[in-house]
């Protein structure tokens, strides 16, 4: 059995909310040794045990501290001089103010990658303001294309902007300043603001916009609902399907399946959408979801369901996959003669149990 591509990597993770926990995830499930500075353990058990622990925690081990101690500063910094990268997710100035600041920590450790995410980055007029995901996202224009056209916009959970925007752009700002370290002995501080990162992710749609092929409107473009052809209709029973019909002959399948003659369905005929879209809609409301999945079983018609969070762990293609691990999702991507096993809960070390743990140099 391989390692995991991340093996002798040790990261320091100061403990935080949303993107920096989501990272930590990340780089424990890819193989490398996280340790998370948690809480003193006099807070309580909310420190460890909160929402979502059981996947966000899990894979590392977590150290209650108190970053304001003198008591416990020397140990930390040991820990730092054993890291090869720290990550962190304060607002901005809140490490330095601690003591841990990244000139601090690479004078001691030159090679180390300081990474940081925040909402709205470690410079600009909005850094030290508070916000959350959705306050971020709203500022990329993204927020602004989501949602149905007579509504406002809907907020896509905290994926686009806390996820995506954040924590994935954090792990390849890592990852990049680890592999540099590797031969130049410097490490680098990694700005991840997920007002940046979303806006990356959204760069098609900018481009399309200023081409002149996207409008603002919401429900009235290609990918946002506004195409008949890449929509989720209701089913009889109340449930789903995704139909994402984009190519021609996958939208002829579509139509063969509904039993639509071409001729009266133009598939980019624009002007048309909102009738196709009624007539699409009055006959998926007909059968049940499943029966519908049934019936495009095979074809190129790209219809599937739209499984809810309990049906999700259960469907075929995931089980065969091992997409869910006792429930919860398996980590991702996967490597060739990698152990698939579900990674470990996350379990409490003393501090002094953590300094023992990395006494040795790293790597």
């Amino acid at each position: 059995m391989r390692m995991r591509p991340l093996n002798g990597l040790r990261i320091l993770e100061f403990d935080g909310l949303g993107p920096v926990t989501f990272a930590g995830m990340m780089l424990a499930d890819l193989g490398a040794e996280v340790l998370r500075l948690t809480r003193d353990a006099a807070a309580g058990p909310a420190a460890f045990d909160e929402v979502g622990g059981a996947v966000l925690h899990r894979g590392r081990a977590a150290v209650p501290v108190d970053l304001k101690s003198d008591a416990h500063r020397e140990t930390i910094l040991a820990l730092v001089d054993r890291a090869d990268a720290v990550i962190e997710g304060f607002r901005p100035g809140v490490m330095e103010r601690l003591g841990y600041g990244p000139e601090v920590l690479q004078a001691r450790r030159p090679a180390l990658v300081f990474g940081r995410v925040t909402g709205w980055g470690q410079m600009g007029p909005l850094s030290q303001e508070v916000g959350h995901d959705l306050n971020y996202l709203g500022l990329t224009g993204l927020l602004h294309a989501m949602g149905e056209p007579d509504r406002p916009p809907a907020p896509p959970l905290n994926l686009v902007g806390d996820y995506g925007g954040g924590a994935m752009m954090l792990v390849t700002g890592v990852l990049a300043a680890l592999l540099e370290a590797r031969t130049t002995g410097r490490g680098r501080v990694v700005d991840a603001a997920m007002t940046d990162g979303a806006a990356l992710l959204g760069g098609l749609f900018h481009a399309l916009r200023g081409q002149g092929i996207w409008s603002d409107r919401r429900g009235a473009n290609l990918l946002d609902g506004g195409a008949p052809f890449y929509r989720c209709y209701t089913c009889r029973d109340g449930g789903f399907v995704a139909v994402a019909a984009l190519e021609p002959r996958f939208f002829a399948a579509l139509l063969s399946g509904l039993e639509i003659d071409p001729v009266e369905a133009p598939q980019y005929d624009v002007s048309g959408w909102p009738t196709l879209h009624a007539r699409f809609a009055a006959l998926f409301a007909r059968r049940d979801r499943d029966d519908w999945i049934a019936h495009f079983a095979g074809s190129e018609a790209c219809v599937t369901p739209v499984l809810s969070l309990a049906e999700a762990p259960d469907h075929p293609h995931n089980r065969a996959r091992s997409t869910y691990l006792n429930g919860l999702p398996a980590p991702s991507p996967r490597f060739d003669g990698a152990d698939l096993a579900a990674p470990p809960a996350g379990r409490r070390l003393s501090l002094e149990e953590a300094r023992t743990l990395w006494r040795d140099e790293p790597g």
